[in-house]
């Protein structure tokens, strides 16, 4: 008897012990928060709450007090009550540098990435681009096509090297008629952006094609805060509107769309003609078993004239201005629209699976002349890039937290890119065909699976990953006499190994090692044979995370990155050339710092040393790859309804050949905004290029040959960066 009771009193105290309570955190809209962190004072355990904003909390009881805290949120002190859920909502407070704490998380430049988007204004897609620090972009071509992107070393052109995505959907656009790796962002209204996920390298098995020099991933708001309205106006006859209307908000659904005009003759002596339409609506629904739902659909049309790249000689004897045209009949049009759908479902405590789908539509037409009168002297070299592509494909991605110390993943997907009608033609005055150079369908799938484990002991987090891509390249010449459908099929295996030491949540370092690779356009693979079709990187991070003080972060790295032999496919031409290998190293510095409550100060600074590795010293340049880069700026945010920066980028001078005979000049330009609210109405002033410098804004060596002219000329071209563009905004929230 004495026994039974003992085992009794066991089971009882056991059965106490073990219990455990759920919960979900929000904010004041009924947004999830995820990385919530749930203190028992009584017990002292902790959890967090996941990407649907549950919790369980073990050892924990009725009446038991816990905290509940997260960054940029007033932490809450609550009492346990008998009710099967708790639910808490936490309100956002005054951003204070202070609060952020480094964590033991292998992308640790999400933690700068926080600080930027909360504290710097965002009003287009290309101030989106600019968030990573060390990221530099050019457009040239009247605003409509896709911005020249220069990151560690990389001349990017538009997305070779940086992998892009939108709600986990691809940007980057394989075998496209103008560049591999186009990456056109425009189809992004800005007001829509939650937040941004960015790293450099390649050390992420979940990051594939295109992830050499880093990647970028946005990811849009779930629900508005509010309704709003904005109309903008400006120099060259420049008109924005933008309209964000909440459709549906409840506890478990919310709804909204948005809307976006844009209009502009810009800046230069022709009239660019510019106009844009973009429309986003994206519903979320929660499930009480914890599954999550996200539906969006978009559509972004474009169309405008551009001056193109003028060179040197021109503006220097005076033919035309430092904004004028030899061509001013290049232009295009552009228009995408996508699906994207994206369901997390939850397992149990412990696991869940994200899975992501997407459709998109997309077309493109795209007039340049970079060559003028040099291989026709008669009608001109003007040329024409169309195609017309359909892209279908999914990731899903399983987690397992396996215990305190051990986290799994495994995700696998498909993406197929069906390009029908690749033109590559010379024209005259965008009507006329004259001949065609290239033309023909392009089909290329490529499948992914990974796997990658992170181990945490003590201050320890080890991460290893594994990801296997195949790629199936398929090309359809319509030029050739007969039917002819060339393919070729690739695999390539890309290990990553990344080590974490968190010393406190003051200071950390880092090391990490991976493989990685992009693939090269599939007229390339089929003209090859099938051979250094997936040219793979190899590199390396060695760096700090640092908090001297309560309100300074610094984040720093040395690094490494080579790339094997790869044929680059040149679209403006039609033609395969190859290039040999290539190393790059540098240093990134980056620099946050909270001055009081209201004021802000960020630098990030970059050096980079790229060379070939098959040419002899002094002819191994690698041509317009960035050597020095500097971003500063200065914000004011919330200071008696006032808000505004003052941002300085300075990109210095860099290689245009081989040899370094020529040079890219630099520049160094300041933009100014400032915001005063008043209740539910607000009103800005944007002003790009404040000192008015007179600037270059994307340079290339190319040889051309003027209408007057007997001999071709090899020499800088370039297309001018905006002047002094002063723009108002009047925005009404309710």
């Amino acid at each position: 008897m004495r026994l039974l009771f003992v085992i009794g009193i066991f089971i009882m105290s056991f059965s106490v012990k073990s219990q455990s309570v759920n919960g979900v955190v929000t904010d004041a809209n009924g947004k999830p928060l995820n990385d919530v962190m749930i203190y028992n004072f009584i017990s002292k355990v902790h959890g967090h709450s996941d990407i649907s904003g549950k919790f369980v909390l073990e050892n924990t009881k009725p009446e038991d007090s816990l905290r509940v805290t997260k960054q940029g949120y007033v932490t809450k002190n609550t009492t346990i009550s008998n009710a099967e859920m708790l639910s808490i909502i936490l309100d956002e407070k005054l951003f204070l540098l202070e609060e952020v704490t480094i964590t033991n998380s292998l992308k640790y430049l999400n933690t700068i990435s926080k600080i930027d988007f909360e504290i710097q204004p965002i009003s287009n897609s290309q101030d989106l681009m600019r968030k990573v620090p060390g990221l530099f972009i050019g457009q040239h071509a009247g605003g409509g096509k896709a911005e020249q992107i220069f990151l560690r070393g990389f001349d990017c052109d538009h997305g070779t090297d940086i992998n892009v995505t939108v709600d986990g959907m691809p940007v980057n656009m394989v075998s496209h008629a103008h560049g591999q790796g186009y990456a056109d962002l425009h189809f992004v209204i800005p007001e829509t952006v939650d937040k941004i996920d960015f790293d450099k390298g390649s050390y992420f098995a979940d990051k594939g094609d295109f992830t050499t020099a880093g990647y970028v991933g946005f990811n849009t708001k779930e629900v508005l805060t509010n309704n709003a309205v904005s109309f903008e106006a400006g120099q060259f006859d420049t008109f924005r509107t933008v309209a964000l209307f909440n459709l549906l908000h409840t506890e478990n659904q919310s709804a909204y769309f948005a809307g976006e005009y844009m209009m502009t003759d810009g800046y230069f002596d022709a009239p660019q003609n510019f106009n844009r339409i973009n429309l986003f609506a994206k519903y979320t629904a929660k499930v009480n078993n914890g599954d999550k739902l996200a539906v969006s659909l978009s559509h972004f049309t474009s169309q405008w004239d551009a001056s193109g790249q003028i060179p040197d000689r021109a503006v220097n004897d005076g033919t035309i201005s430092h904004f004028g045209a030899i061509d001013p009949n290049e232009g295009g049009n552009t228009g995408r629209t996508n699906f994207n759908l994206q369901y997390d479902s939850k397992i149990d405590d412990h696991s869940h699976i994200k899975n992501n789908a997407f459709l998109s539509k997309y077309d493109f037409e795209l007039y340049s002349n970079f060559t003028f009168f040099l291989n026709d002297p008669v009608n001109g070299d003007q040329i024409k890039q169309k195609e017309n592509r359909t892209i279908v494909g999914f990731q899903s991605e399983y987690n397992n937290k396996l215990s305190d110390k051990w986290l799994f993943k495994l995700g696998a997907g498909l993406r197929n890119d069906n390009n029908k009608d690749v033109e590559l033609s010379h024209t005259v005055n965008r009507k006329t065909v004259l001949d065609y150079l290239s033309l023909g369908n392009v089909n290329q799938t490529n499948l992914f699976t990974y796997i990658s484990f992170d181990f945490t002991s003590g201050k320890w987090l080890i991460n290893s990953g594994l990801r296997l891509d195949y790629f199936k390249f398929g090309y359809e010449d319509q030029l050739a006499p007969t039917y002819t459908n060339q393919t070729q099929t690739k695999a390539i295996v890309s290990p990553k190994l990344n080590f974490l030491y968190t010393e406190n949540n003051t200071l950390q370092y880092f090391l990490k090692l991976g493989k990685g690779f992009h693939s090269n356009d599939t007229r390339v693979v089929v003209a090859q044979k099938g051979q250094e079709i997936l040219p793979e990187t190899y590199g390396g991070d060695l760096g700090i995370n640092w908090k001297p003080f309560p309100r300074m972060i610094v984040n720093s790295a040395i690094w490494y990155l080579y790339l094997a032999q790869e044929f680059v496919y040149v679209g403006d031409e039609a033609v395969v050339e190859p290039s040999g290998q290539t190393e790059r190293k540098g240093f990134d510095f980056g620099f946050r710092y909270q001055l009081t409550n209201w004021l802000f100060w960020n630098t990030d600074y970059t050096y980079t040393h790229a060379r070939s590795m098959d040419e002899p010293k002094g002819n191994d340049y690698l041509p317009l790859a960035p050597v020095h880069t500097l971003m500063n700026g200065i914000s004011v945010k919330d200071l008696y309804g006032f808000s505004g920066s003052l941002r300085t980028r300075f990109l210095g001078d860099r290689p245009a050949n081989e040899d370094n005979s020529v040079v890219a000049k630099g520049y160094c330009i300041t933009d100014f905004s400032v915001n005063y609210q008043i209740k539910k109405i607000s009103i800005g002033l944007n002003i790009d290029n404040i000192f008015d410098t007179k600037w270059k804004e994307t340079q290339f060596l190319t040889e051309t040959r003027l209408a007057n002219e007997t001999e071709p000329v090899e020499e800088i071209h370039f297309t001018a960066g905006t002047p002094f563009n002063a723009r108002l905004i009047l925005k009404y929230s309710w």
